[in-house]
């Protein structure tokens, strides 16, 4: 496995992948990999391509610099699990790489992106978008593997693709799971002994919200029900909500592509979550 630090060695890299396999995979990573990030790198792999997976936590991204600072980080463990799993090139840029002081241009996203995460995130997806631009200008994978796990952020990046006649397919990866159904994310490694056994039940109300569901009750009652079990429990829930599966318009009962969806914190970590609904 080759890593690239530089947008030279990039470049160069990127060309002789292309020569090699005929097309560029791309998976973006914050870093703190685990059976998640890997889920999406095995894909890429599988189908041929040259892969290349980016390891970046971005700045723009987050509300505050504390949040930053707290991401977790194992650059070598990172580059271990990668080569491991036969991740062709490695795209570790700096900071100043990613944003140089005379960087002057935001990808400003509506649409999916203005409800849920973005109302409880400002700036999030604006600063999400705007690196994953930049790593598709960079890169120029043909197609980008994302997680279903951070929904709402595939669908934003969809549309942007969409939006701005972007080339590259975006390929979303089901969510992986603990035994005990909590979804697999960086911050879990945060949580402390007491959260980490109560964090599954987010999943489960997601669950139960489902079946309700499916039983013909109207969201209203189920998501509410939701909403107080999490309050109980410990949590500090943003949302529970169900929702058009593309749009992330607000549903009032199950229609095709609906999704279910909730993001809480419990202490100092926040989780977010989601599943089909119907």
């Amino acid at each position: 496995m080759r890593v690239a630090r530089t947008l030279p060695e990039l470049t160069q890299h990127c060309a002789a992948l292309r020569a090699a396999h005929g097309r560029i995979d791309l998976v973006p990573t914050m870093g703190a990999l685990h059976a998640g990030h890997r889920a999406l790198v095995d894909t890429a792999v599988r189908s041929g391509a040259g892969v290349v997976v980016s390891v970046f936590v971005n700045p723009s991204q987050f509300g505050s610099t504390a949040d930053f600072q707290g991401y977790p980080r194992d650059d070598a463990g990172d580059l271990a699990i990668l080569e491991d799993a036969g991740c062709h090139l490695a795209w570790v840029p700096e900071v100043a790489t990613m944003y140089p002081p005379d960087d002057a241009t935001v990808i400003e996203v509506g649409g999916p992106a203005l409800r849920w995460e973005g109302t409880h995130r400002p700036g999030h997806f604006r600063g999400m978008a705007t690196v994953v631009a930049k790593l598709f200008g960079q890169v120029r994978p043909d197609l980008a593997y994302f997680g279903e796990k951070d929904w709402q952020q595939v669908q934003v990046v969809r549309r942007m693709v969409a939006d701005l006649h972007l080339p590259p397919e975006i390929v979303a990866i089901p969510t992986v799971r603990e035994p005990d159904g909590l979804a697999l994310s960086s911050r879990n490694r945060l949580l402390t002994p007491e959260a980490r056994r109560v964090a599954p039940l987010m999943h489960g109300l997601l669950r139960e919200a489902d079946q309700a569901l499916a039983e013909g009750a109207t969201a209203s009652g189920p998501l509410a029900a939701a909403l107080e079990r999490l309050r109980e429990a410990g949590f500090s829930p943003d949302y529970f909500a169900l929702v058009d599966g593309e749009t992330l318009e607000p549903l009032e009962g199950v229609r095709p592509g609906a999704r279910l969806i909730a993001a809480a914190s419990l202490g100092t970590v926040r989780l977010i979550d989601n599943i089909a609904a119907g």
